[in-house]
């Protein structure tokens, strides 16, 4: 078989990536690594408390129906200690609170609080705290709805002060109860109080 000079260039031009360009390419693909996945990170975490603060949302919202839709008074009943919440209704004409629904728990490595932030979002609270403690509970917190839907306290007064509010470290997301019995879900940077409205 006679081979050419252009048959033999050929096989050559065949011959693969040069050590140069597979290392470039290691290298460009390590950048953009190196790049995305604090990024990936910060997003998971975000993920975990703006869901925990959408299933506190969830269950104040079902508390405030549940109060109105039998004529009772309703709470979210949240235990810091254990990082759990249930909602709880007392009939009109009873002195027990009763469990509805079971108990929820916050998600891995987040926690009730809001770690060294020191101001509410705006137009919510007076002052940054989570909700009062429950009648004969340490470390816990309340959100009471009256019979018609309308956040109150202890003494049954119209109460527009409430909120509840967890963070991963990281991140902090609220829930804030308006006198109205308008909830809304806030978020920020552990670092610095710059709420925004989710």
């Amino acid at each position: 078989m006679i081979t050419t000079r252009s048959n033999q260039k050929l096989c050559k031009n065949r011959a693969g990536f040069t050590l140069l360009e597979v290392v470039m390419v290691m290298l460009v693909v390590i950048i953009i690594s190196g790049m995305t996945i604090p990024m990936v990170v910060r997003i998971a975490q975000n993920i975990r408390t703006g869901g925990d603060a959408r299933d506190l949302n969830g269950a104040i919202l079902v508390a405030k129906m549940r109060a109105s839709s039998d004529y009772a008074q309703a709470r979210l009943h949240v235990n810091l200690d254990a990082n759990s919440f249930w909602v709880e209704v007392e009939p009109a004409g009873s002195t027990t609170w009763t469990t509805e629904g079971g108990v929820q728990y916050l998600s891995k490595n987040v926690t009730f609080g809001y770690g060294s932030l020191s101001s509410p979002p705006s137009g919510t609270q007076t002052t940054l705290a989570q909700a009062t403690a429950c009648s004969g509970f340490s470390n816990s917190a309340c959100i009471i709805f009256n019979s018609r839907g309308i956040p109150v306290d202890i003494t049954n007064s119209p109460y527009g002060n409430y909120a509840i509010y967890v963070t991963d470290g990281k991140s902090v997301s609220g829930v804030t109860v308006s006198v109205t019995g308008v909830t809304s879900i806030w978020r920020t940077d552990a670092s610095s109080a710059s709420w925004i409205a989710r």
